[in-house]
Parts: C-alpha cells; structure tokens; sequence
C-alpha cells in the first residue's frame, strides 16, 4: 500500500508536497511539535483521546522506501481518519526544519490498513539515518484534527542502490561513452612511499583497500568492495597514459591481459561527476570465482567483456587480446586481487600532479542531469 499522498512522487517532483498539503495545512504542519505530548496548535482539537501508536516496526528498507506498521489499543480506533508520520534524518534533531524548498518533513496519509509503505526520492536519500515517529487523528467536521500523543521514536538506515539502479544508471553511462580508443597497459599512480611499503613490509605486493565514499551516494561498493585502483584511458593523440596524475609521481604499469583476460569478470559500478564536465565510470575487474567476484555477482551489473560501452577484452585477428577504453569518461577500474609488483614495471612519471582531479571521497553532482537518476539522491 502506497503512502496516501505521496503516489505521485515519483513522477513528479511538486505533486507529493501538493498531495501532502490537501489534507493539512503548511501552517498546520509548521505548528504540528513533536515534544512527546499533543500539538500546541490552536486549529487541532483535543477532545477524546486517541490511541498512541505502540512498537513501531521499520521493514522492506530500499534506498528511497520502507514499511512502517505498529500496534494500537482498541479505545477510539474506529475514529482514526490519518496518520501523521515525522521523518528526520539522524543527525537533524528539529523535527520542524525543512529538508528542501516546501517539503515538510511531516507527511500526512490516510488511515489506511497496515503496513503502509512510504516512497519519495524527494525526501528519503540511500545509505542515510533516519528517524521516525507516528501520531494518529481524526479528522473533524470543521476541518480540525484531533491527534494522538507521539509515538516512540524509532531510528532506521535507508539502503544502497539495487541492480535496477545501477542498470539505470548504467544506461546513462553509455549514452556519453564515445567511441573506444585502443590501449595496451593499466597503470596505477601513487607517491614513492606506497610503493615502498609494498616492496619492504607487503612482500611485494599491493594489497587490497576497501573503497572510498567517492561517487553516487547509493552505491554498493562504497566503503564495501575491496579492491585496487587502476586507470586504462590514453592521450588520444598518442595512445598511451598521459604523464600527469592526481595521485602520486609514482606509476606501476602492467600488461592489459594480465588483469583483463577471458578469466575475468567485469561489472559497472557507478557512474558520477564532481561539479565538472568531466564524467567518471566506475568499472570492475573480478578474477572468476574470486571473492570479489561473489561480492560483486549479488550486487552489480555483470558486463560482457566483448561487447560493451566502456571496457572491452576480444580475440585480434592474430590471435592475441585487443583491448578498448570508452573515450568520453573516464575509465576508474577496480581490480579486487592483490597484485605482485613484479608483474610490472614502477617509474616515476615526468608530467606533473594534479591534486585538483582527485577523485578520493568526491561528492558527486546532485544536480546533474547527465549522471543521476530518479531515485534516492
């Protein structure tokens, strides 16, 4: 069951606030104080008391929704025309500030049967704490309500961006990809002292790390996937890695083939800008039946690593490996396995740092067009 009032949100930015404001007033809403006892407003009577909601339950938690169901005493029940819910993020403790121009954090549906689900990408973000809490009215014949006491407050976290997002996302990804240009290496930049401690502590290797909270919001693998950073796109006027980077004057260098082969599986990750005309794809390169290939299989959009816009891995005519890089983004490929370094080669570049295209913790552009989607934010 949809939340009454708020079925539009998704197809409309303006009608869920429109819809919450049929049944209530803004200023009924602005006046409406969650202190644990009845509202303050003079419009809302207090004549026989209604029943407080009682043991609330949070469930089917999605990045933009959830269920919310609770118990009730049996006196006055048959009056309950309307919930009133207070939704808050966490770290946002006045239940009467508003998250955006217009939009009340109270919403206000119809006693329908319970549970109710609560939808709105205008209002509810993924990966992010909330909290909330129900009173239940009646609405009388003047058109004032008579309203229950708060309930308990109750806290709940929204979740990370299924496949279907992603996929979403995905299919905006491709629009802008661009031709693919040829490459031959996947390079990796860092300061000298990373490289050292691989080399002396790490028994020459790079370990995994698990991933910043770059990117959309919602993405799964943020703070989640571990795995190593590697970058593929060329100069499209040599064909080879450009000698600047953001991260580090250091640049390990191996073979396309020895990260990106038949036995490999590729998934699309996120796709993000950062205030910029510059767009970022994030790619990622799992060894079959490795553990970041299982972490990835529950969760990410699979690739066909022949045939797709970004990445490509084919048989040339002479019976080698011919790999392709989107032109238009730029390509971040995370591959999940430690790596030996004498797989390649390290020397320090002769190009310059550019700290200013570091995409380490990035928020991404909320209001892009060309990356988001219509849900969550």
């Amino acid at each position: 069951m949809e939340l009454p009032g708020l079925a539009h949100s998704i197809t409309s930015p303006l009608s869920p606030c429109e819809g919450m404001l049929k049944d209530l007033s803004l200023d009924a809403i602005k006046l409406c104080e969650r202190d644990g006892g009845k509202s303050q407003d003079g419009s809302i009577s207090e004549m026989e008391e209604l029943p407080v909601p009682q043991n609330i339950k949070i469930s089917n938690i999605t990045c933009d929704s959830f269920k919310i169901c609770w118990d009730m005493e049996a006196r006055s029940k048959e009056r309950i025309t309307h919930y009133f819910i207070d939704l808050n993020k966490k770290e946002n403790k006045n239940s009467n500030k508003f998250k955006h121009k217009d939009v009340p954090t109270k919403l206000v549906a119809k006693a329908v049967p319970l549970p109710m689900t609560v939808r709105g990408h205008w209002f509810l973000s993924p990966r992010t704490e909330y909290t909330v809490a129900v009173q239940t009215a009646s609405k009388q014949t003047d058109g004032d309500y008579a309203v229950s006491e708060w309930s308990e407050i109750v806290e709940f976290c929204t979740a990370d961006y299924s496949t279907v997002h992603l996929n979403q996302l995905l299919e905006k990804a491709e629009v802008i990809a661009g031709r693919m240009l040829r490459f031959s290496v996947f390079y990796r930049n860092q300061n000298k002292e990373y490289f050292d401690h691989a080399s002396e502590v790490q028994g020459n290797r790079m370990l995994p790390s698990v991933k910043d909270n770059s990117g959309s919001h919602g993405s799964p693998i943020s703070g989640k996937l571990e795995g190593l950073f590697f970058s593929c796109n060329t100069e499209f006027n040599t064909g080879k890695p450009p000698q600047d980077s953001p991260y580090g004057r250091h640049r390990f260098e191996v073979r396309a083939d020895a990260l990106f082969n038949p036995d490999t599986n590729l998934y699309f990750g996120d796709f993000y800008c950062m205030y910029t005309a510059y767009h970022y794809v994030i790619v990622v390169l799992a060894p079959k039946g490795s553990s970041g290939d299982d972490f990835c299989k529950q969760r990410l959009p699979a690739l066909d690593i022949t045939n797709n816009r970004f990445l490509t891995c084919k048989q040339d005519d002479e019976g080698g490996l011919a790999f392709h890089h989107a032109q238009d983004v730029i390509l971040e490929v995370i591959y999940t396995e430690p790596l030996d370094l004498a797989s390649g080669t390290v020397a320090e570049i002769s190009g310059h740092q550019l700290m200013s295209m570091s995409t380490v913790n990035a928020k991404k552009d909320p209001s892009c067009k060309t990356c988001n989607i219509s849900v969550g934010r």
